[in-house]
């Protein structure tokens, strides 16, 4: 790891024990940080994690967040489901502490090639495929982030050689600071998280922030079928790489392949991973077969927009045709609709 010096003696303090505020803690405790870990939960769940942490030194208190745990911090660290009107965060902004997110930790300790990935639809499925094209040519990569094995924990392990394929949300990237990718991707752009926006615009210029500190020896990767990203990263000093859906190829297969390209990896090796895999559970997942009726759980499709391109995959059991499929994914958007206007 790179900077392990810098958290030694801080006083940080973690707010959710969930999988990130786990991991985290356990991190910087091992970096000589005094870590202090606090959840407004007191359930199985948080003991059990509660459990988990690395050391009796780190102090941890469950069922509701005491403002003594914030005085004297040098930094805090919030899990993504903490938003700013959390108690604990308007403390922090009231002393001057900064906020940071989980992935920013990890960003400053990183010494591998971060490839980030977001977007509205398909994250989980392109970080993957990612992090698989690049162990397919021969190199190391990490699969984590918001994908479930946080940033965090794979953190320690990676050298300089190595890929970290990161699943990043929104509300990660509300907090970072430095955090700066060498290739960003932002899949597609959809009507989502409103109950945490005030509009789509904010949830917008949240997206934006995975190119925030990027420069021109770095990559964005964006969708040029969706009008809304298109004007959005137009502001990006990175180099900027276009991908739309082929004959054959989806929208998410034509982003891993546009990384693979950055990355000198063959469109051949691609392909094979494409054939190879099997899907991720919950996603377009095959049940069964009943008198003649196939059966897919597809549970994680829970918007508009990604039960659109479950049916363009599915397409020759329905009535929508690939183009006009992608037609209604892209203008499903209400800000798309009223920026066409």
């Amino acid at each position: 790891m790179r900077n392990t010096d810098y958290f030694k003696g801080k006083k940080a303090v973690i707010i959710g024990l969930a999988r990130s505020g786990l991991a985290c803690a356990n991190l910087l405790h091992g970096l000589g940080a005094r870590v202090f870990i606090s959840d407004n939960r007191d359930n199985e769940f948080t003991r059990l994690n509660a459990e988990k942490l690395d050391s009796s030194e780190i102090k941890c208190e469950l069922g509701r967040h005491s403002s003594e745990y914030v005085d004297g911090s040098d930094f805090m660290v919030i899990s993504p489901g903490v938003d700013d009107s959390a108690q604990p965060v308007v403390w922090a902004k009231q002393k001057g502490i900064p906020v940071l997110s989980e992935i920013e930790i990890a960003w400053l300790l990183c010494p591998a090639t971060v490839i980030a990935v977001t977007g509205s639809n398909g994250k989980t499925t392109v970080t993957t495929l990612i992090g698989k094209v690049i162990e397919a040519s021969g190199r190391k990569a990490f699969i984590c982030g918001n994908i479930g094995n946080p940033f965090s924990n794979v953190v320690p392990e990676t050298g300089e050689d190595d890929f970290v394929s990161l699943e990043v949300s929104s509300f990660q990237l509300e907090h970072i600071r430095s955090f700066k990718p060498k290739i960003s991707v932002i899949l597609n752009f959809s009507r989502n998280h409103l109950d945490r926006y005030k509009n789509m615009e904010e949830y917008l210029e949240a997206k934006k922030r995975i190119f925030l500190n990027q420069d021109s020896s770095d990559f964005l990767i964006s969708n040029a079928q969706d009008p809304v990203l298109k004007e959005a990263v137009s502001s990006c000093r990175a180099k900027k790489v276009f991908f739309s859906g082929e004959n054959g190829i989806s929208p998410n297969q034509s982003a891993v392949l546009a990384v693979a390209s950055i990355l000198n990896i063959e469109k051949d090796t691609c392909l094979k991973v494409f054939s190879e895999f099997k899907g991720l559970e919950h996603r377009l997942e095959y049940v069964a077969e009943i008198g003649g009726v196939k059966f897919i759980n597809d549970s994680k499709a829970t918007t508009v927009e990604s039960c659109v391109m479950a049916l363009i995959v599915c397409r020759g059991r329905s009535s929508l045709s690939r183009e006009a499929g992608i037609k209604a994914w892209i203008t499903a958007s209400p800000l798309a609709r009223r920026r066409k206007k």
